[in-house]
């Protein structure tokens, strides 16, 4: 099993930046896929970004341009850095991955941006 711990939400204004983390512990050598979802208030969760153990990435439509995602193997962390950030963008972002052991999720961390 994995377990999955997020960091990194908060508070801003729109047109900030904030870093979400994601720190991988357990079977970490299962996992192929990371990604980060989101839930808002009243709407259903939604995958925002993924990357492979290859390093490939995709984002969701309404972050392309503004978010990054990223890994750091060494470090079994994946990151999220969002910059010009919108009032839509707030949300509980959640951390995923998924591999040979199936899928886990992290508790969730919240962002809110709005001014």
């Amino acid at each position: 099993q994995v377990q999955l711990v997020e960091s990194g939400g908060g508070s801003v204004q729109p047109g900030g930046s904030l870093r979400l983390s994601c720190v991988a512990s357990g079977s970490i050598f299962s996992i192929n896929v990371m990604a980060w979802y989101r839930q808002a208030p009243g709407k259903q969760r939604e995958e925002v970004a993924v990357i492979t153990d290859s390093g490939s990435t995709n984002f969701v439509d309404s972050v392309k341009g503004r978010f990054t995602i990223s890994r750091d193997n060494a470090k079994n962390t994946v990151y999220l850095q969002m910059d010009s950030l919108k009032p839509e963008d707030t949300a509980v972002y959640y951390c995923n991955a998924c591999g040979t052991k199936g899928c886990s999720w992290g508790q969730g961390t919240q962002v809110t941006v709005s001014s």
